[in-house]
């Protein structure tokens, strides 16, 4: 009983013994553990107050950036308010201007159009009145120019005369010189009707009349060859007597534009050459 009351005892140690070595360890352990959670504890705590430090930093700049931002919003309203008013006083003044320079031009416009108005009226009573003068004086030309075409016909019966006291006399010289002094004035008065309007009152009977001239002085052996608008060119017999440049010719083409002396023929004979003025194609 003795050696199993002792077993027993010794068992009891050693089982107390080990027991309070789980224990030890285990409360080592657990000190440790708590240990580590007050130092990380103690970190967190650290890095809390350093978000708050930087909280606390950014709500100051959230309050500044605040601040700047009314601040702007209200200078820009002023400035929008100080452009309206600009904007408008401009407005205002350009469009004064503008009807200033409407109303400028309105009564320029209208003077201009009056004035225009005004001048082409005077124009056209100035041409009405010229154009009247011209047809009266075309109207007296005519009528003067008539009075020499029965002029010309007296002395056509001069022509028929010396023709005839020609035949009489065959070796008699012919004088040509009443002929050609009728051609030239034949000539004359082509030159003054080419000139006038071909509405001219009695422009057309004179016309006939110079026409009947001209085959009376063909009864009698009297040409005049018309080279009137005619090409000129190098070995013609005639006088060239001026040469004018003309722009609106061909360039170098040569064209008889006025006859200041006729050519006569007689017979088929060349008896009084052409003087004439040519113009120039350039």
């Amino acid at each position: 009983m003795k050696y199993a009351l002792l077993i027993c005892l010794i068992l009891s140690f050693v089982f107390g013994k080990a027991q309070n070595m789980e224990y030890e360890t285990l409360v080592n352990t657990l000190l440790e553990k708590v240990e580590a959670l007050e130092s990380r504890n103690n970190g967190l705590n650290n890095e809390l107050r350093n978000l708050k430090t930087a909280i606390s930093a950014l709500e100051y700049k959230v309050d500044s950036l605040q601040k700047q931002t009314t601040n702007n919003t209200l200078a820009i309203n002023r400035t929008a308010e100080e452009l309206g008013v600009k904007i408008t006083t401009t407005e205002t003044a350009t469009n004064q201007r503008f009807a200033a320079v409407d109303k400028s031009m309105s009564k320029k416009t209208l003077y201009g159009i009056i004035g225009v108005l005004i001048a082409v009226i005077v124009f056209g009573v100035l041409y009405w009145l010229l154009r009247k003068k011209q047809s009266s004086i075309e109207e007296s030309l005519v009528k003067e120019l008539g009075k020499q075409a029965e002029l010309a016909e007296e002395q056509l019966e001069l022509i028929k005369q010396q023709q005839v006291a020609a035949q009489k006399t065959p070796d008699a010289e012919i004088d040509h010189s009443l002929a050609l002094k009728l051609s030239s004035e034949i000539v004359l008065m082509e030159r003054n009707m080419h000139m006038m309007d071909s509405g001219t009152k009695g422009l057309k009977q004179l016309n006939r009349s110079i026409g009947k001239l001209k085959d009376n002085l063909a009864a009698n052996g009297y040409e005049i060859p018309e080279l009137l608008g005619k090409q000129f060119h190098e070995g013609m017999k005639v006088i060239v007597v001026n040469s004018i440049p003309d722009e609106t010719l061909d360039k170098g083409s040569e064209i008889i534009t006025k006859i200041l002396v006729p050519q006569v023929n007689y017979n088929d004979k060349m008896v009084q050459t052409a003087q004439i003025e040519v113009s120039v194609g350039v």
